[in-house]
């Protein structure tokens, strides 16, 4: 049984989703007005291992992630360099989908930017309007906090308390309520991006975009939302305000927000010579299947400290892993063993049981360094055939369906010399260190280098 930490409950629950095996999930996506950093794909990487997961264990994956390509920030960026809204960030776009792909990180189903969607978001104001959930303050559409009685049950927050906040609009127009939040925007002339509607000339709040775009692609009520705790206050509150107040449903059955990401213990940022974009770190030369492996390695509740050094770890994890994988003909012997299938299935057991437990993936990878542990005893001990090669190189495939941090490498050697890489194993086992090291030298003549790791003798080919 799958079980979730559900921020709007405060605690694990059982995981049914509407549709029997199938999930409909929506996905906090990024705003495109520059590169995204660790901190964000820390969230992103959390939601993918969701998705693989949900997907390895049967269920189809119905998943929306919404690029917010309208915002102040987005609108003072293209101003600043002169060009339109849409050049400005399809340029951002077109960098994230590429980071995307170096990190591994599966494509939603469904991508809707928000000005592609001004209709949908029109047509759900309108329903708060007619509702008497919203009202004009000047031009501009605000939502009112205080005909909604459960505001603030997510987030925990007392609404007594509630100020405006960084995200929180605060125009020229006095608000009925300085709780109230921005559902639709005056156009103001120097910004020169807004939308003749029926409703006014103006452009959307960001708030209202996740719930006109979500509410379209998975309908009123759905299984999963996630994003950061970040976004809990007042992004995910207000979409749940003005999604069940225009629907009369519940908006979402499981909310999921994964912690911040640190950087040497601080919070990221610019000014403090801590702040990475993914590029800064591949300029490095830093193994993008590490950082990877780094983001996805801690439970996504717990706040994750990214250092040099433990990127540096993450490589070397990640180095050793694929050595293993990649190693594992040369360590076979001409008799199977029966107790190989047998540790593959508890490993495999025990993965399942640990990301079942609210994505608990530090004990789902302790079980699988815990294979590999085990089976390198059963290499040392020559008690490992070419079928069980097989057996388990097949398990690490099948387990990187969510992990994906194998890289296939693999080259072939004519038998002869993988012959002679293992007849050197058996001679180093005999302590026959003469023979051992003549092997060696005569493969390294062939331009095939030899290293001993702690996972057997590994091979590659001088370039």
């Amino acid at each position: 049984m799958v079980k979730f930490y559900n921020t709007f409950t405060k605690k694990k629950e059982e995981f049914y989703p509407i549709e029997d095996k199938i999930v409909r999930m929506y996905t906090c996506g990024p705003t495109v007005y520059d590169f995204a950093h660790i901190g964000n794909f820390r969230a992103y990487v959390f939601e993918d291992l969701l998705h693989r997961f949900l997907e390895y264990i049967g269920y189809r994956v119905i998943r929306v992630m919404n690029i917010t390509d309208v915002d102040d920030k987005t609108i003072k960026g293209a101003k600043k360099e002169g060009i339109s809204l849409k050049e400005y960030t399809d340029r951002y776009i077109k960098y994230f989908l590429e980071d995307m792909d170096i990190l591994r990180l599966k494509k939603p189903d469904f991508m809707p930017r928000a000005t592609e969607h001004i209709k949908e978001m029109v047509q759900l104001i309108k329903k708060l309007l007619d509702k008497g959930y919203a009202y004009y303050k000047g031009n501009s559409i605000y939502f009112s906090i205080s005909k909604f009685p459960n505001y603030g049950k997510l987030s925990g927050i007392d609404l007594s308390n509630v100020k405006i906040g960084a995200r929180v609009d605060s125009d020229e127009y006095e608000k009925e309520d300085v709780r109230d939040f921005v559902l639709w925007k005056e156009a103001k002339e120097h910004e020169g991006v807004y939308w003749e509607t029926e409703i006014g000339r103006g452009r959307p709040g960001w708030h209202i975009e996740c719930s006109a775009m979500s509410m379209k692609y998975l309908g009123e009520t759905f299984d999963i939302h996630t994003g950061g705790v970040d976004n809990i206050f007042p992004h995910h509150e207000n979409e749940i305000a003005q999604s069940e107040s225009a629907t009369g449903k519940k908006f979402v059955n499981y909310w999921l927000h994964c912690a911040h990401l640190l950087v040497n213990g601080e919070k990221m940022s610019k000014s403090k010579g801590n702040f990475y974009t993914l590029r800064d770190l591949l300029s490095k030369n830093y193994n993008p299947v590490a950082i990877r492996y780094l983001l996805l390695s801690a439970h996504y509740r717990d706040p994750l400290n990214f250092t040099e050094k433990s990127l540096k770890q993450a490589e070397n994890t990640v180095k050793n892993y694929n050595e293993f994988y990649q190693g594992l003909n040369i360590c076979a012997s001409e008799k199977n063993n029966p107790v190989i299938k047998q540790e593959i299935e508890k490993a495999k057991k025990s993965f399942i049981e640990g990301l079942s437990d609210d994505l608990n993936i530090s004990f789902s990878l302790s079980s699988i360094f815990n294979f590999i542990k085990n089976i390198n005893v059963f290499f040392s001990k020559g008690e490992f055939g070419k079928e069980n090669v097989k057996e388990v190189k097949d398990f690490i495939e099948d387990i990187d369906r969510v992990l994906c941090i194998i890289e296939k490498k693999e080259e072939s050697l004519p038998a002869e010399f993988l012959n002679l890489i293992r007849k050197r194993e058996q001679a180093r086992k005999n302590k026959d260190f003469v023979e051992a090291d003549k092997i060696r030298d005569f493969l390294k003549q062939k331009g095939i280098i030899l290293e001993d790791t702690p996972y057997g003798t590994r091979w590659k080919k001088i370039k």
